[in-house]
């Protein structure tokens, strides 16, 4: 167990992730890192639930929830696809998620897989 060490590389920060899924909007090339992709995805959710719940009140919330969803729709795939890409897998293993429970538990699997150190057929390793 000594030699078992877990040394953390660097984390990018909430805000920095939002920004450059944001800034690479129908970006499907090159590489996302793990927590550039899980924090796009944790706004998304968070930005959704808070438009749900004002929904509630008011129908109109409702319709600026599906015009968010509409509006992030090729961001985060192309961040899903760049994701792929970090683990030296191609893009198109994101339809795995579209296969019933097992393909979205594979798929989440892929996504939360370490990704390739150094370069690899798809660039360069993102630096968080």
């Amino acid at each position: 167990m000594d030699n078992f060490q877990i040394t953390p590389g660097p984390i990018m920060p909430f805000g920095d992730a939002v920004k450059r899924c944001f800034s690479k909007y129908a970006d499907f090339n090159g590489r996302a890192s793990r927590a550039e992709y899980w924090w796009f995805m944790l706004f998304i959710c968070i930005i959704s639930v808070i438009f749900s719940a004002l929904g509630q009140a008011a129908s109109f919330f409702n319709i600026l929830g599906g015009l968010f969803q509409l509006a992030v729709l090729v961001p985060s795939l192309a961040v899903a696809w760049r994701r792929m890409h970090d683990i030296g897998k191609g893009g198109g293993w994101f339809f795995i998620s579209l296969i019933p429970v097992i393909g979205t538990i594979w798929y989440i699997v892929l996504a939360a897989t370490r990704g390739e150190a150094g370069a690899n057929r798809f660039g360069d390793a993102p630096e968080c």
